[in-house]
């Protein structure tokens, strides 16, 4: 972790960790003063004040372990999917329409209709952070392998996750659809045993007491009752439940501790799979869009091509 303040109270910024601190700065963004803050309604800010604070809470949970300059060039997207209703012009004649076959494009049409009017658009506002959520650190997060992404990006430096059966330590890597990574079990911290653990829990036996047997069973089929020790630790840290969630773009095994990247984010009406602290479709997220699609840069040299971070291709590199 870069800054040890990254949980400060003072400035109360949701960061993708799984830390009560945090929880309780996103508490503070979602329900208490902190979120009258960022409804700019009727705000006394000016346009540009109303985009630097977005932008920095945006910022603040998507990728704050990523250089500025470097999420300006290479996460963000050219432009956004237009998801306005596209007009057909369909005779009011019913059965020219039904000559002509268009009975079931008419229908799809009112569904469709029926669908914005009741979800709304979809938020594709959220979908200017797909490239982050690529990312390999940020997906080993996602699958809940980690506390934090901090150190999910740790685990990936020091060669503890296997991107398709290889040791993989770039942290920018970003995946591509089908890519399967697999996480060392003995660095997943809830997985160990903590440091002052009990041998055995209450009303179980211990392995130094002498087992007695029931009567009617014979010395040579002694029951088996898994112990204790025989099962693999799990010891979540304290107020994690409200992060234990996987997206729905990532198919993760629990048993092997692998995922496999089935496709990449996207967004339908009244639903976003990129998980964010804000309102998918809301002013935070729209009006950091609109920092960043007026201050990013333009044009990439070749220098700057050769410094791109590793983008995986479909069927390969």
């Amino acid at each position: 972790m870069r800054d040890a303040n990254v949980f400060a109270f003072r400035k109360a910024m949701p960061r993708m960790s799984w830390s009560p601190r945090n929880l309780y700065n996103l508490w503070r963004r979602s329900c208490a003063a902190e979120a009258d803050a960022i409804d700019f309604t009727r705000s006394p800010l000016t346009l540009f004040q109303q985009r630097w604070i977005s932008k920095a809470l945006v910022r603040g949970y998507h990728g704050d372990f990523i250089n500025e300059k470097i999420f300006k060039r290479w996460y963000l997207p050219d432009t956004l999917p237009d998801v306005r209703p596209r007009k057909h012009a369909f005779s009011s004649n019913g059965d020219l329409d039904a000559f002509a076959g268009r009975t079931e494009q008419l229908e799809r049409a009112k569904k469709r209709a029926f669908d914005e009017e009741r979800k709304g658009l979809a938020p594709v506002g959220s979908l200017m952070l797909a490239e982050v959520e690529r990312r390999i650190d940020v997906f080993v997060f996602r699958c809940c392998f980690a506390h934090s992404v901090y150190e999910a990006r740790r685990l990936v430096i020091h060669g503890s996750v296997l991107l398709n059966g290889k040791k993989h330590t770039d942290a920018n890597t970003r995946l591509a659809p089908g890519d399967m990574i697999s996480v060392d079990p003995a660095a997943i911290r809830f997985l160990q045993e903590p440091g002052s653990s009990k041998a055995e829990s209450e009303g179980e036996p211990s392995d130094s007491e002498p087992k007695t047997e029931p009567l009617g069973l014979s010395q040579s089929n002694p029951p088996t009752k898994p112990t204790k020790s025989s099962l693999t630790p799990f010891n979540l840290p304290p107020y994690a439940s409200p992060f234990i969630f996987i997206p729905a773009y990532a198919e993760v095994s629990f048993p092997t501790c692998s995922a496999i990247y089935v496709r990449h984010p996207t967004a339908r009406p009244g639903y976003s799979e990129i998980p964010t602290p804000y309102d998918a479709d809301g002013e935070v997220i729209r009006l950091a869009w609109e920092w960043y699609s007026k201050m990013r840069p333009r044009t990439r040299s070749k220098s700057q091509m050769a410094r791109e971070p590793e983008n995986r291709r479909v069927g390969g590199h």
